[in-house]
């Protein structure tokens, strides 16, 4: 990849550089175009902010009931698990 990575290459990459599937060369790369580049930035701004809004308004609180029967089927099957999974306790 050139040092003077373009625009286009950039918006082509910059999901892969949200999802942080970029090699740090590739993502010092990016870093480097969009904190020298408005359009990008801008793109890249819209995208973070998009999936923000997203993740806020597709969070569903889990039941109670469904809570407990997952729980119980990992101490079943893991009867050493200390319940240390995020979200279920």
């Amino acid at each position: 990849m050139r040092d003077d990575i373009d625009c286009e290459q950039a918006l082509i990459l910059l999901y892969q550089f949200i999802d942080g599937e970029l090699t740090i060369e590739r993502r010092d790369w990016i870093t480097g175009h969009l904190h020298g580049c408005t359009h990008c930035f801008a793109a890249f701004d819209f995208e973070q902010e998009l999936r923000t809004v997203i993740r806020s308004r597709l969070q569903t609180p889990m039941p109670d009931a469904l809570r407990g029967r997952i729980m119980d089927a990992l101490q079943r099957e893991f009867p050493d698990f200390g319940g240390g999974v995020p979200g279920l306790h």
